[in-house]
């Protein structure tokens, strides 16, 4: 991943990532070629030198089962947006502004361990269903189920585990901008109902050796 140096995630802001991962993309190399899929993870800490993800794909799904034993990747992304050149103060100053894009993301590489072993999936799918269901008023718990329910859930499901070597992780959120610059992105994002982007740019705006 191309990160200019402006652009590069800390400690902090990369162990966010990898603690609030959402749904992230495994892609994995097989004989037929580059393999993806879109899987829900959740990173523990404690797995490795540097941690794990860990999620599970369909039964069905081949990519497990085709995986190569080299190194793969899990890629994690954050709100993304456009911004617009006409929210800068610089548009009216000098003109000399042009669109970009800002976002978040993380590229995780890791030798990707296959788990078919009903406990350990068990214990991902509490995992994964504790941490989406904290929010709620009333969480829903896999123990709601029935456990005949369940067990045959976790029979069609395998579990995967990347553990991680490298992550590259770039935080492009407007930080080569001039203050008026960024307060204008903001107040453009909130005007067109982007909160999550906003806040984004205001956080990279306050974090040290920001201007």
């Amino acid at each position: 991943m191309y990160v200019p140096s402006h652009f590069a995630a800390d400690q902090d802001a990369v162990r966010d990532l990898l603690s609030n991962p959402g749904a992230a993309n495994l892609v994995t190399s097989t004989e037929h070629g580059l393999l993806a899929t879109l899987v829900p993870f959740v990173f523990d800490p404690e797995a490795g030198e540097y941690g794990s993800l860990q999620g599970h794909l369909a039964r069905n799904n081949d990519q497990w089962r085709l995986a190569a034993s080299g190194e793969s990747l899990v890629i994690i992304q954050r709100s993304d947006a456009y911004i617009s050149p006409s929210w800068y103060a610089a548009k009216a100053e000098h003109g000399r502004v042009v669109p970009t894009w800002n976002y978040t993301t993380a590229h995780v590489y890791g030798r990707l361990v296959i788990h078919d072993d009903p406990a350990w999936v068990e214990g991902l799918v509490r995992r994964l269903t504790t941490l989406h269901e904290a929010t709620a008023e009333h969480p829903w718990t896999v123990d709601d189920a029935p456990a005949r329910y369940i067990a045959g859930q976790l029979r069609a499901i395998v579990g995967v585990e990347l553990v991680i070597t490298r992550v590259e992780a770039k935080r492009k959120l407007s930080q080569n901008r001039s203050a008026a610059d960024i307060d204008g992105v903001v107040a453009g994002l909130r005007a067109r109902g982007d909160a999550d982007s906003a806040d984004d740019v205001e956080q990279a705006h306050q974090a040290p050796g920001r201007s």
